[in-house]
């Protein structure tokens, strides 16, 4: 992000950002994991047989393992970090936002919906909204009750890449096109606002399992009962799990000097079309995606009623280094789910099946039953105002506004080789001494951390 001309957001920069947002539970390296944090980051206590086995089948195919894939060596396999803590899910709201309500200078409102920046002349003073209650009531959007809160310094813009994007489009900022096709009045015209949005594309391959007791067996009957009895005693449970237990960095070729396919995998089927809903039958599910894919899409809005959601058009697998990339992800991933020590757990390849061979058909499979990794970023993109496809500075001020500024994954200007939720807090964490004024944290040293 740096080399795109922002200033103060270097590896050496960021790191001890990232450290201030983590409160690492357990052995790890203090030089890149913080200690002291609001987030607790544990690592996964639970395991199951298929795990073992998969796991030794990447080791056995020369995956290499890994026990800490943030320590800056990110290439093999192993199990996930979670903010799970005690058998809780630690999330941004429950460690950061209940806190601060408690302090009494933070007023949430809910139910309500951002409607317009507020301006005098370039300098934002303020929002409306409209209640949710309001626009259930009154058909009539002419007559729908909106409220107006006014800033006192700024306002600060952390609707994520679809929201922030589309609030901006709606109060009149964005590419010209968009602003007029919605009947707005162009108030300030940047082309950037809106575009540049990546995300990751996931593809899942599944197995029917047989010979051993599934997580879909887990979650239902007297097997769900004595789940919830050892969570209640703090024994490893499947009700304290993340989605994805293993993770993988692969390399889609070896001569590559970092990874460039990011998997995941448990011992548990889903139902096809439901994110996160268990299959009725006994089965192990592997998923695979792009680091850095480099097709891009868009988000728009339809209209300037703030109900109307916009249009996102991520442009899956546009590019031709996407789906070469993500084909040889999903060869890699088979080969991973048929090893030798994980046949004695496969019945039969449910997803995609056996009549999916060549890479064009690999390729059609992908394009049929991808989806979200919900990885969104982009669309408010950080960079210099000589970058015409750039919305805000490294301050995260939008270019030729005053007093406005977009702390969210839409700000990136570039997909994070991970997942984006440790990225965004920590973008979310620098911000916080932006707004404030305060003296950014010195810069590691990058000469004491380890290496790859």
């Amino acid at each position: 992000w740096a080399q795109r001309g922002n200033r103060g957001w270097g590896y050496a920069d960021i790191l001890p950002y990232f450290k201030r947002t983590e409160k690492r539970i357990g052995r790890a390296d203090d030089r890149v994991h913080g200690r002291d944090g609001n987030i607790p980051v544990t690592d996964c206590d639970w395991t199951h047989p298929i795990i073992d086995a998969f796991i030794a089948g990447a080791v056995n195919s020369g995956v290499p393992r890994n026990q800490d894939y943030n320590n800056g060596h990110q290439e093999g396999i192993g199990f996930y970090q979670r903010a799970i803590h005690n058998g809780w899910r630690r999330s941004s709201a429950r460690m950061f936002l209940l806190p601060a309500v408690k302090r009494g200078n933070l007023d949430i409102r809910t139910n309500a919906r951002a409607a317009k920046i507020l301006f005098e002349g370039k300098r934002a003073i303020g929002v409306s909204y409209i209640r949710d209650n309001s626009r259930a009531h009154s058909h009539d959007t002419d007559r729908t009750q909106t409220t107006e809160i006014r800033a006192r310094r700024e306002v600060i813009l952390s609707g994520g890449t679809a929201n922030s994007a589309r609030l901006l489009q709606i109060s009149g900022i964005g590419p010209a096109n968009v602003i007029k096709n919605i009947g707005v009045d162009l108030f300030h015209e940047l082309p950037g606002v809106g575009e540049n949005f990546r995300d990751h594309y996931t593809v899942r391959f599944v197995n029917r399992a047989k010979g051993v007791v599934t997580m879909n067996e887990m979650s239902r009957g007297p097997r769900l009962l004595g789940q919830i009895a050892r969570w209640a005693m703090g024994k490893p449970s499947i009700l304290a799990l993340t989605p994805s237990v293993v993770y993988m960095f692969l390399k889609s070729n070896p001569t590559m000097d970092n990874p460039d396919l990011q998997g995941v995998f448990s011992p548990a089927s889903y139902k096809d079309g439901f994110v996160g809903m268990l299959d009725d039958n006994p089965g192990m599910t592997g998923g695979i995606w792009q680091h850095r894919p480099e097709s891009t899409g868009y988000v728009r809005a339809r209209s300037a009623d703030p109900f109307v959601d916009p249009v996102i058009q991520p442009n899956y697998l546009a590019h031709e280094t996407d789906q070469r990339v993500l084909t040889e992800g999903l060869k890699k991933l088979r080969q991973l789910m048929h090893t030798p020590e994980v046949e004695p757990y496969v019945d039969f390849e449910a997803l995609p099946g056996n009549k999916i061979q060549t890479d064009d058909e690999l390729l059609d499979y992908a394009r049929s039953y991808g989806s979200t990794g919900y990885h969104l970023i982009g669309t408010c993109r950080m960079g210099p105002s000589t970058d015409p496809t750039s919305v805000v500075d490294d301050q995260l001020r939008v270019h030729g506004l005053e007093s406005l500024r977009v702390v969210d994954a839409s700000i990136m200007p570039n997909m994070p080789s991970a997942n984006t939720y440790a990225s965004t807090m920590m973008i979310a964490e620098k911000a916080s001494d932006m707004i404030r004024a305060r003296t950014p944290l010195p810069a590691a040293e990058l000469a004491d951390l380890p290496t790859a």
